[in-house]
């Protein structure tokens, strides 16, 4: 499986393209559209399905456009997250502190996960599992055969998710890593949604939160 990486301008989020033999999947598309769009296209592959860690605005800033662009994929999002696509305070973007921007609304139709049961996506393997407390629906999606995890805004390289806005929980935050994260195997890379990547051997000698 090839991962591509696409660090969009706002927040400097990162959207995951992950590339099989013949489907892709989008993790998290964010505010550079078209360039997302460039890269799909140039992969000239099916988008099987669009996965969302969670559903703050930064991270599903392209999702109507990628949807209807490239065949209506599936959307899947957390149980609990499902309402915040549409509610634009929920997704941040509606806050006073965003009035430069407009109010984030998706229209495209969701379908729900099922944690911690094992997905076969056209040959993409994986698991969800719940790492919330960044918010309360933050999942991570484990590729058990490819040796990583994406991990939304729950774990970054020597740091964590902020925990200040809406339903975070740093005690959640950290017993959600603990739990489900630094369970996994060390030598498995870490694909975060800000920042660089690192692998779970290191942020379990090295991120300060854990020491």
């Amino acid at each position: 499986m090839n991962i591509i990486k696409i660090v969009n301008d706002v927040a400097r989020e990162n959207t995951y393209i992950l590339e099989n033999d013949s489907h892709v999947l989008v993790v998290d598309p964010g505010s550079n559209r078209q360039t997302i769009q460039n890269k799909l296209n140039q992969l000239n592959k099916p988008v099987v399905a669009i996965l969302l860690t969670h559903t703050h605005y930064d991270h599903i800033m392209s999702l109507d456009a990628i949807y209807d662009a490239f065949g209506q994929p599936d959307i899947y999002v957390a149980e609990e997250e499902k309402d915040w696509l549409v509610t634009p305070e929920l997704n941040l973007s509606g806050l006073s502190r965003h009035d430069d921007m407009a109010d984030v609304i998706i229209k495209a139709p969701v379908k729900t996960f099922d944690l911690q049961q094992p997905y076969n996506l056209e040959g993409f393997e994986f698991t969800v599992v719940p790492t919330p407390g960044h918010s309360i629906g933050g999942v991570s999606f484990v590729f058990e055969q490819e040796n990583c995890v994406l991990t939304g805004d729950a774990l970054f390289r020597e740091s964590i998710g902020r925990t200040d806005l809406f339903t975070g929980s740093l005690s959640q935050l950290k017993e959600s890593i603990i739990t489900h994260l630094f369970t996994l195997p060390k030598h498995y890379t870490v694909h975060p949604g800000h920042g660089q990547n690192t692998t779970i051997a290191h942020e379990k000698t090295f991120n300060p939160w854990f020491h």
